[in-house]
C-alpha cells in the first residue's frame, strides 16, 4: 500500500529540515566566500555538495531507501513574525528510490497558525499550500511539479504565511540559479524533465 503523500510530506521535511540546519550552520561557521562543501544528514553521515548556483545549494546523499537529492534556499528577505524566528528556507527534493521527484517545501521559521494555509506567488502564479508545524507543502505531486515547473521560470517567489502569535510573514526567496540548481539534482537521482 503506498502511503498518503500528505502524511509523508511532514516527514520529509523533518528530514530536510534537519539537513538545512545542519547546512546553514556549517555555512555559517565558515566565512561567506567559502560556503561549506558537505551537511550532515538526519543519520550523521555527510551530505555531498553538488554545487550552488545564485541562492540556491544542491546536495545529495544516501539512505536505506537509496539517494536523496535536493536544493535548498534561504529567503533573500523577510518580515519578521515578531520574537524568535529561524531563517525561513525553501527546499525541492527528489528521492528516486521512492519514485517521488520535485517534493516543494517552505520552513517559516515559526510554528504556522493551526489550519492555516501559506500562500506562495511565483510571477503572479499563485498556488496555496497546506501547512503543519513550521511547514508548507503542496498537496499533490502534480502541484509540486507546477510550482516547480513555475519556479524555473520565475525572478523571485513570495511566501506569506500566518503565525500561531502576531502578525502574518512575508519571504521573498530570489530564484536566481534555481534552473541551475534543479538541474544538478535532477543529473544526481536521474530525474526526467
Amino acid at each position: 500500500m503506498v502511503p498518503d503523500m500528505r502524511e509523508c510530506r511532514p516527514l520529509y521535511f523533518s528530514i530536510a529540515l534537519g539537513l538545512l540546519l545542519s547546512i546553514s550552520a556549517a555555512g555559517h561557521a565558515q566565512s561567506s566566500k567559502k560556503p561549506a562543501n558537505a551537511a550532515q544528514t538526519p543519520a550523521g553521515t555527510p551530505a555531498e555538495r553538488l554545487g550552488a548556483e545564485g541562492a540556491w545549494t544542491a546536495y545529495a546523499y544516501s539512505e536505506k531507501s537509496g539517494k536523496v537529492c535536493y536544493l535548498a534556499a534561504e529567503a533573500k528577505k523577510s518580515e519578521s513574525a515578531g520574537g524568535k524566528r529561524k531563517h525561513p528556507l525553501a527546499t525541492v527534493t527528489h528521492r528516486p528510490g521512492e519514485k517521488i521527484a520535485n517534493v516543494v517545501s517552505f520552513d517559516e521559521g515559526y510554528p504556522l497558525k493551526e489550519g492555516s494555509e501559506v500562500s506562495l506567488d511565483i510571477g503572479g502564479a499563485k498556488f496555496d499550500l497546506f501547512t503543519k508545524g513550521n511547514g508548507a507543502w503542496a498537496r499533490t505531486p502534480e502541484l509540486d511539479k507546477a510550482i516547480v515547473d513555475a519556479m524555473t521560470k520565475g525572478k523571485q517567489a513570495v511566501v506569506k504565511g500566518t503565525p500561531q502569535k502576531g502578525p502574518p510573514t512575508t519571504d521573498t526567496y530570489s530564484l536566481a540559479g534555481f534552473a541551475q540548481a534543479l538541474a544538478l539534482i535532477d543529473k544526481a537521482c536521474d530525474v526526467k524533465r
